[in-house]
């Protein structure tokens, strides 16, 4: 799963709604060259108020027929472990936002399991059939345990979190595993189910959408060569891309070598 990352892209938006309808769109423009190239695209999934932002905006824009959602796998970086249909879980999230309203083919919609279902209350038994279903995806060109995903979204927390990777906490320092159960996660629901760094660096291009001011001091620590440890944001990257789509208030704490002047 190791291999070249790419150096980090920050595009600064005038507000959060703008940069999820510019996310949405160059996400649609990825989807269509993939399918084009390829035949069929992966994304990976994110939850919480931006990724919920990023794919309302992709369900109301007009170019969203332009993809070929029958070829479409969407997988998730991450999940509460909840029953399933539970409010709060990011896959009926995902759907109430957009996947209702497209017609992805349900085979390859990806969700991880929940509780109270085949792996009753073990996260990590869980966890590890999530695995197993990424290993059975991916192809020999993938060339490791997961697929190679066309873009992976990820939302950053205040705390520089991404996925349910938090800082110092066991599943951030996972080196082996794609998949794991995360346990005393310091935000609720405390138990998860996560990607790991691994899985996340084996995406073609990994988007960190970070909108508000109260993720500034996340942005600016992640972007500025803090360790993976401490701000998991910062081990969050792409083989060919990683992109930061902020809004200008995530982007307060940036110095402005970062990124070119914002549009108007």
């Amino acid at each position: 799963m190791s291999g070249a990352v790419s150096t980090p892209q920050v595009v600064v938006h005038r507000d959060k709604e703008l940069m999820a309808e510019a996310a949405a769109a160059r996400l649609i423009t990825k989807v269509v060259d993939a399918q084009a190239a390829r035949g069929a695209a992966s994304v990976v999934l994110t939850g919480g108020r931006n990724g919920n932002g990023l794919l309302a905006a992709l369900a109301a824009a007009p170019a969203r027929d332009a993809v070929d959602w029958t070829r479409l796998d969407l997988w998730w970086g991450d999940e509460r472990f909840l029953p399933a249909g539970d409010p709060e879980r990011n896959a009926t999230q995902a759907r109430a936002a957009l996947l209702d309203a497209v017609p992805v083919d349900p085979a390859r919609v990806h969700e991880m399991p929940a509780a109270q279902a085949e792996f009753g209350a073990d996260a990590d038994a869980a966890a590890a059939a999530y695995a197993r279903e990424l290993a059975a995806a991916a192809r020999p060109e993938d060339h490791g345990p997961v697929p190679a995903f066309d873009v992976l979204l990820l939302g950053v927390g205040p705390d520089t979190h991404v996925a349910s990777l938090f800082p110092e906490l066991p599943g951030v320092r996972e080196t082996e595993r794609t998949v794991v159960g995360v346990h005393g996660a310091p935000k609720p629901p405390p138990t998860r189910i996560s990607l790991t760094l691994p899985a996340i660096r084996a995406a073609r291009e990994v988007w960190l959408l970070a909108a508000g001011e109260d993720k500034s001091r996340a942005a600016a620590m992640a972007l500025s060569g803090a360790g993976e440890i401490q701000a998991p944001a910062a081990g969050a990257q792409g083989r060919q891309r990683t992109l930061w789509p902020l809004d200008r208030p995530a982007a307060a704490l940036l110095p402005p070598t970062l990124y070119p002047p914002a549009s108007p």
